[in-house]
């Protein structure tokens, strides 16, 4: 049963002091407990519903090592002693309850949703005394403080860094090479997997004894930390390093939509033979990943997947923090399944404006409800009809609910393609194939067909998919 009361917690001051650091922790961890104790009553404090948090502190400076408990009292406030992991030889689904929610503190952590990375008494003692890699981003956060920083506050020996597209901090464009680089506050290598290569070396992952992955995904193919964990499995499972999944909800994990990526259109935006929509969670996804034999040579990564608890697919899970620069809200999130396919072709999607992927247009369109002008910004370095006019449509006001219950939505394509009458020149170049996965969705456009047909063609590839993917599935709809 879960206490009648609502968590106060007013993390504006974390903003400004650049750090929540352990002390305020053990604030916050008192403020639970008086909460649990039903001794006091107040209102969550959040960012706009509008958007998320950008950007989370990467790190503080390094503290001597501290106990689980000192850390905000996480082990004792969120993990049931007897919860279970999934591993690949008990696929478990772990249904144990909590009553107190937890310190991240957003719309549906008031639900209970533990993450992976907060069943902290479940996965440090597979860490300690080993060397410690870890594959994340600004993303990876334990209530307010990093992994990194939470991991090294506790004695764990973090060796090494691996940062996916957008960088460790998350502020690199899409599509921009990330340098490789040396944490300022803890020394730690960061090993960039979106510069000179995208998979990890075999030195590289030989020098951890674990890898620990942590990222918040938002259950498309094309969006790329999917395929920056599926290189890092395959060079684990050839070295022999084992992999610990530290699983995030779904934030798409409601439905399933679109084609299966066909072998020619395999690239980094697509290297699985999944939908665009597959409604797994990372951790899913990589026991579905071994059991498929997909990686190379048929070999089976050594995986430990440390699940939610409280988390059910058909939840509206919001995320703390935009998980890259263009996905500022929800609305970009629920939109992105629907409008990402636009990236191939000359249609803006909003890069360059304060609503990406909540807007699109073209400086000859002759209908629509906005005008914007892409602009140079952060997380847009050279955004798509750059300081021209663009005349479109703003999908800002659509209800998520409706968005969700239609899916994958082609309606937007079909019409921007028909209001240009450019035939194929609408498509600048193979990267909507790579994005779609197949090559007859361009074809049945240019054949006058519409977005419904479009749509239905894919409809038995999703049906097989459901029941192919269901020995892997770890949470209930």
């Amino acid at each position: 049963m879960k206490p009648n009361y609502r968590i106060t917690l007013l993390l504006v001051v974390s903003l400004l002091a650049g750090n929540l650091h352990l002390s305020a922790q053990h604030s916050i961890a008192a403020t639970l407990r008086e909460a649990a104790d039903g001794s006091q009553r107040a209102t969550l404090v959040t960012a706009s519903e509008e958007s998320l948090p950008t950007v989370i502190p990467i790190v503080a400076q390094p503290t001597a090592p501290q106990s689980v408990d000192s850390l905000a009292g996480r082990a004792d406030l969120l993990v049931p002693a007897d919860t279970l992991l999934v591993t690949e030889e008990s696929p478990v689904v772990d249904s144990a309850r909590i009553d107190v929610p937890s310190v991240a503190a957003l719309e549906s952590y008031a639900e209970g949703i533990v993450l992976g990375d907060e069943r902290m008494s479940d996965y440090l003692p597979l860490l300690h005394g080993r060397r410690v890699g870890v594959l994340t981003n600004h993303t990876g956060v334990v209530g307010e403080n990093h992994l990194v920083d939470t991991l090294i506050s506790c004695g764990v020996n973090v060796t090494t860094i691996f940062a996916p597209e957008h960088g460790f901090r998350g502020n690199h464009s899409a599509g921009e090479v990330v340098p490789s680089s040396r944490d300022a506050y803890t020394g730690v290598e960061i090993v960039s997997l979106y510069g000179a290569r995208r998979t990890p070396s075999a030195n590289d992952v030989f020098r951890n004894d674990v890898i620990v992955v942590d990222i918040q995904d938002v259950g498309l193919r094309y969006y790329t930390y999917l395929s920056t964990m599926y290189l890092m499995m395959q060079t684990c499972a050839e070295v022999g390093v084992p992999m610990i999944v530290l699983d995030r909800p779904n934030p798409n994990g409601m439905y399933v939509d679109g084609p299966i990526v066909e072998t020619q259109y395999r690239s980094f935006v697509g290297m699985l033979p999944i939908p665009i929509v597959h409604g797994m969670t990372l951790g899913e996804l990589a026991r579905m990943i071994n059991g498929e034999g997909w990686l190379e040579g048929g070999r089976r990564c050594d995986l430990t997947v440390v699940t939610c608890l409280n988390y059910r697919r058909s939840m509206r899970y919001r995320l703390p923090i935009a998980p890259s620069p263009n996905l500022p809200n929800m609305q970009a999130i629920y939109l992105y399944p629907s409008l990402c396919y636009f990236e191939g072709t000359s249609v803006s999607v909003g890069r360059g404006t304060e609503c990406p992927f909540q807007i699109y247009g073209h400086p000859d369109f002759k209908n629509g409800d906005v005008e914007f002008t892409p602009r140079q910004k952060s997380g847009a370095r050279s955004p798509l009809h750059e300081g021209r006019v663009c005349r479109g449509w703003d999908l800002r006001g659509v209800e998520a609910d409706s968005l969700i219950a239609e899916g994958i939505d082609l309606r937007y394509l079909v019409e921007a393609y028909n209001e240009l009458g450019l035939g194929n020149d609408f498509f600048v170049s193979n990267f909507f194939e790579k994005l779609v996965g197949v090559g007859y969705v361009r074809e049945m456009i240019l054949a006058g067909f519409s977005a419904e047909q479009i749509e239905a063609a894919w409809k038995p590839e999703v049906e097989r998919f459901k029941q192919q993917r269901k020995p892997y599935l770890i949470y209930e709809d």
